[in-house]
């Protein structure tokens, strides 16, 4: 028997035994997070995540664009995200603690592993930031941002496995996301964000979104 003979079936059952499949839960005693972890620290496991992420991802396309840059002002960009924090809110959409009809509708048709897969991949990809011409509304944001928002969301913006990632976004969405829970309009519930954005007026909402919409 050839070398490669023997090892195609040691290989074969160690992915069977550990590698959790499509809908199937990750190895036992590890959890979904600690597996994100480890599959974005491990550059062949999170190129094969990433890619069958990429295509579990076709019906995102449209709105959250091939890469996660999305074409459409009042919708998200995913690219860049922490891979924990993207997981957890698809699954928030799937268990209506984020409400949207149709994302609701959409993620739940989605099999536990193509949620995992598609968080690798928007993780993955690069944002493309969006600055406006206005320096001195930047700037002013800029100034908000210190005082209000960098304890929970990182001096840079980059956010954490908890917290989004609001360096690049979409202006758009950052100022209806913001505006949103100033109102409390019942679409994201979050004391802390509701907190904040109650306190923030009209000017400071604007100079927010030109200030992180820049960042890289």
């Amino acid at each position: 028997m050839s070398v490669r003979s023997r090892i195609v079936p040691i290989l074969l059952g160690f992915f069977i035994s550990f590698a959790p499949g499509k809908g199937e839960a990750a190895p036992q005693g590890i959890s979904t997070e600690q597996r994100l972890v480890s599959v974005m620290a491990d550059t062949k496991a999170r190129e094969a995540a990433s890619a069958a992420g990429k295509r579990a991802a076709f019906l995102c396309v449209h709105c959250h664009g091939e890469d996660g840059n999305s074409p459409l002002a009042h919708v998200p960009n995913l690219a860049g995200q922490n891979p924990v924090y993207l997981l957890h809110q698809i699954d928030k959409f799937g268990d209506g603690r984020r409400k949207d009809e149709f994302m609701s509708g959409l993620v739940k048709v989605l099999k536990p592993e193509d949620r995992f897969n598609m968080a690798v991949y928007y993780a993955t990809q690069s944002v493309r930031p969006t600055p406006g011409h206005d320096v001195r509304l930047r700037e002013a944001g800029g100034r908000h941002f210190a005082r209000a928002c960098a304890g929970c969301h990182g001096a840079s913006a980059r956010g954490t496995k908890d917290v989004a990632r609001l360096a690049g976004q979409q202006p758009v969405y950052l100022r209806i996301a913001l505006e949103g829970y100033r109102q409390g309009s019942g679409t994201r519930s979050d004391m802390r964000m509701t907190g904040v954005a109650k306190n923030l007026t009209n000017h400071e909402v604007a100079a927010l979104a030109a200030y992180l919409s820049a960042l890289p």
